[in-house]
């Protein structure tokens, strides 16, 4: 993407907004690979030869993309306090992920995608940005438990599995909804229920 994004004008702005909903729309459906700069450019109303004077590869938007995407993916980790009631902020955590299911699917799916496909365009990111949170995180949670202030539970896998449990209402939506029969229905709600009911009844002292 061109530098000096606070001397972009709002056409630009605007352009590479337009481009990266687009993208998002794309990678989310076809995986990386599976996309292409043309479909992007469609997507987004563009030509291709105007699409690339913002970024010169599928690969630029694909990281641009993922880039933008971790700092808000984490955000509700970072925000779990060592000083809160500790089942409260695992709860509230729990909720801010489903949250995000619900929000963000396509953002859900275009960071499932990645992973799945080796994390290739945000490695580095996986190392120093995510795995130091997750090991904070981790080392509170402990705490916790060491205080008998939740029943013990191993932290990281407790992290991995309310991933698991939050994300898969975003990944696998489609299934969710024919599963339960009601594809017009709203899943959300009660599967909030569930799993402040599944944490609390596994956590709580």
């Amino acid at each position: 993407m061109k530098d000096n994004p606070g001397g972009q004008t709002r056409i630009q702005r605007d352009k590479i907004a337009a481009i990266s909903d687009a993208a998002l729309d794309v990678f989310s459906t076809h995986g990386f690979r599976g996309s292409t700069v043309d479909q992007i450019a469609r997507a987004a109303k563009l030509s291709k030869p105007n699409l690339l004077y913002y970024f010169p590869s599928k690969e630029a938007i694909h990281t641009y993309l993922l880039e933008n995407l971790m700092d808000i993916w984490l955000d509700p980790l970072r925000q779990m306090k060592a000083d809160g009631d500790p089942l409260e902020e695992i709860l509230t955590y729990v909720r801010r992920k489903l949250a995000m299911s619900r929000d963000m699917p396509r953002e859900s799916r275009l960071f499932a995608n990645e992973v799945i496909q080796g994390a290739k365009h945000m490695g580095p990111g996986l190392e120093t940005v995510l795995k130091p949170l997750v090991d904070d995180q981790a080392h509170v949670i402990q705490g916790w438990m060491d205080d008998g202030r939740l029943k013990p539970a191993d932290p990281h896998h407790l992290i991995f599995s309310i991933w698991s449990l939050t994300q898969h209402y975003a990944d696998f939506d489609v299934q969710v909804r024919t599963v339960l029969g009601e594809r017009g229905k709203d899943p959300f709600p009660e599967a909030e229920d569930y799993l402040v009911t599944l944490f609390t009844r596994m956590l709580a002292p």
